[in-house]
C-alpha cells in the first residue's frame, strides 16, 4: 500500500523541476552595439545621388530667387553649384516626413554664403542653414515662415568646426524640434538644436501632404560641391524602451525566424523621440530596423509617442496596443496619459500609422504592458506610475480599451520598463529600477521573487540603471532558451539642456 503514491509524487517532483524559477536563470552577455545613425539601418524615402542623374531639371527641379541664376551641373559625380554674384538656389529632393533624417555630403566649398535645407509649401514652411566663408561655418540658423512672413529667425549653433568641406551634415527632424550634427570621421558632432513647433507644427497631416524639400544655396560668391542628399527614416543616436512585439496572451511573435520589437528611436529630450520596429533572429545578433509607427488621435497631428506595447490580437485580427502620451510635452496644454492604439494594417513595416484613444490613464504614468489572461478572463495592464518614483502597479479589466482598476501594488520598490512574460507555465513582473538591480516579483499578486542574475550587467558604477530587462522564452529547439536585450543609459555626448539620448543594445542569452 505504501507504494501506490510513488508514482503522483514523481509526477509532482517532475512537474516541480520542470517549472523553473527565474531568478535561478544565468544570463551572459553576448554583444553590444551603440546605433548612431548608421548606413545598414536606413529605410530610404528620398535621395538626389549625382552618380545616378540623367535628366537633373526632370528629376531634381531647380528654382532660382534672384536674378542672378547660378549654374548647377553634374561634375565628377558630384552637383555643383557656382555663382559669381548673389545667387538663391533651390533643388528639389523629396517630399517630407516630419520624423525623418536628412544628411547631405559636402564637397569643396569656396566663397561665402549659406547652404542647407528647405521644407515647406508656398507661402509657409522652415529652413535650417549654415552660413560658411571660405569652408568654416560662421552660424547655423533656424527661420520659419508663415503667409510669406518670416515670424522665425535665430540662431541654434551649439559648437563650431573648422572646416565643412568634405564633411556630412544631418539633420535629424524631431516633430516639434530638431538637432544638427557634423560628421567626419568617428562620431558626428552636435553643432546645433532647436524647437520650432509654437512657430509651424510639422506633425500636422495636411502639411505632411503638402511639403516639400529642397536643398537651398544663396551663394554670395563661390561654389558648392554635394556629394549627395538622402532622406530617411532611422535609428537615431540612441534606443531606448525595449518591448517584445507579443500576441494578444503575452507570447512573443515569433515570425519569418524572427523576434519583433518596439524601441524607442532617441531624438533629444522630450517630446522629441519616435517609435521604432526592430526585428532580430534570436539566434544572432542582427538587430535590424523595419518601421516606425507614429498616432493618430483625429486632432490633425500625427504623433511621435514612445515606450509602446504592440501586441496581435489573433481573435479580431487586430493589431493592439499601448502607448504613452509623450508628445504632449510638445503642447503645455496637454496631459501626458496613457492611450490605446489599434491598426488593421500591419505596423511592423515602413512608415505606419495607428489610431490612439484616450481611456481615462492621465498622469505620470508609463511603460504599460497588456495581456488577456484566459484562466482569470481579463485584460491584464502592467504599467508604472509617479508616486514619489515610479513604481510598478497592475491593473485589470473586461474590456482591452477600457475601465481598468488597481489589481495589485504599486510595489515598493523604484521600478521602470516594466513587463509580463511567462518563464514555463507562470507568468511573472520584470522591472528594472533605479537600486542597481532587475527586480522579478510574481504575478498577479507583485510579490518580490527576486532578481534577475546577470555576468555583466549593462551599467556600471556611475551610470543610470533603470533599464528595461525585456526577458524572451524561446520555444524549445533554440540553442538557448531565453534572450534578453536590454540598453544602457549613457547620454550622447553634445547635447544642451534636458535629455534623454541614451543608449547602446545589450544582447543576453538565459541559461537554466
Amino acid at each position: 500500500m505504501k507504494y501506490c503514491f510513488l508514482p503522483a509524487l514523481i509526477f509532482v517532483m517532475a512537474s516541480i523541476q520542470a517549472q523553473p524559477s527565474p531568478e535561478a536563470l544565468r544570463f551572459v552577455r553576448q554583444g553590444v552595439k551603440r546605433f548612431v545613425f548608421d548606413q545598414e539601418q536606413r529605410i530610404p524615402l528620398a535621395s538626389l545621388d549625382p552618380a545616378s542623374i540623367i535628366g537633373l531639371p526632370a528629376m531634381h527641379p531647380i528654382s532660382h530667387h534672384r536674378a542672378e541664376k547660378a549654374a548647377v551641373l553634374l561634375k565628377n559625380d558630384q552637383l555643383l553649384v557656382r555663382s559669381e554674384e548673389a545667387s538663391h538656389t533651390e533643388v528639389w529632393f523629396g517630399g517630407f516626413n516630419p520624423f525623418a533624417t536628412y544628411s547631405l555630403d559636402l564637397g569643396n566649398l569656396s566663397g561665402t554664403g549659406v547652404l542647407g535645407f528647405t521644407f515647406g509649401s508656398g507661402p509657409e514652411g522652415m529652413r535650417v542653414g549654415l552660413e560658411y566663408t571660405n569652408g568654416r561655418l560662421q552660424d547655423l540658423r533656424m527661420e520659419v515662415f508663415e503667409d510669406s512672413l518670416q515670424v522665425l529667425s535665430t540662431s541654434i549653433q551649439t559648437a563650431s568646426s573648422d572646416s565643412l568641406a568634405g564633411k556630412r551634415i544631418i539633420l535629424q527632424l524631431l516633430g516639434s524640434g530638431l538637432t544638427v550634427y557634423l560628421q567626419d570621421a568617428g562620431l558626428p558632432l552636435v553643432i546645433g538644436q532647436g524647437e520650432f513647433s509654437q512657430y509651424l507644427d510639422l506633425r500636422q497631416r495636411d502639411r505632411i501632404h503638402r511639403f516639400q524639400s529642397q536643398v537651398f544655396l544663396e551663394i554670395s560668391q563661390g561654389a558648392v560641391h554635394i556629394g549627395r542628399v538622402d532622406a530617411y527614416l532611422g535609428a537615431g543616436m540612441g534606443l531606448a524602451d525595449i518591448r517584445a512585439i507579443t500576441y494578444e496572451d503575452g507570447s512573443p511573435l515569433l515570425d519569418a525566424g524572427r523576434l519583433w520589437y518596439t524601441l524607442t528611436i532617441r531624438g533629444r529630450g522630450l517630446p522629441h523621440p519616435l517609435q521604432g520596429v526592430f526585428s532580430m533572429d534570436p539566434t544572432v545578433f542582427d538587430l535590424r530596423l523595419e518601421g516606425v509607427i507614429v498616432f493618430d488621435r483625429n486632432d490633425g497631428l500625427l504623433r511621435n509617442e514612445v515606450a509602446s506595447h504592440v501586441f496581435y490580437d489573433r481573435r479580431e485580427e487586430m493589431w493592439k496596443g499601448l502607448t504613452t502620451g509623450f508628445s504632449a510635452y510638445a503642447n503645455e496644454n496637454e496631459a501626458k496619459q496613457l492611450l490605446t492604439i489599434s491598426s488593421k494594417k500591419d505596423p511592423r513595416f515602413g512608415f505606419s500609422v495607428m489610431q490612439a484613444e484616450p481611456f481615462g490613464m492621465v498622469g505620470d504614468i508609463e511603460d504599460p504592458h497588456l495581456l488577456f489572461d484566459a484562466a482569470a478572463g481579463k485584460w491584464r495592464m502592467l504599467t508604472c506610475i509617479n508616486q514619489n518614483g515610479y513604481k510598478a502597479i497592475l491593473l485589470e479589466s473586461e474590456q482591452w480599451n477600457r475601465g481598468f482598476v488597481p489589481l495589485a501594488g504599486p510595489v515598493s520598490v523604484n521600478s521602470t520598463g516594466t513587463s509580463l512574460q511567462k518563464i514555463g507555465e507562470q507568468r511573472y513582473a520584470f522591472f528594472g529600477s533605479s537600486e542597481r538591480k532587475i527586480f522579478i516579483y510574481s504575478y498577479p499578486d507583485l510579490k518580490e521573487q527576486g532578481t534577475l542574475q546577470m555576468d555583466l550587467p549593462p551599467w556600471d558604477a556611475e551610470s543610470g540603471t533603470r533599464v528595461w530587462p525585456n526577458v524572451v522564452e524561446l520555444p524549445e529547439g533554440y540553442p538557448f532558451r531565453y534572450l534578453a536585450l536590454m540598453m544602457d543609459r549613457y547620454n550622447y555626448p553634445g547635447i544642451q539642456g534636458p535629455q534623454w539620448t541614451y543608449g547602446a543594445i545589450y544582447l543576453y542569452h538565459g541559461y537554466e
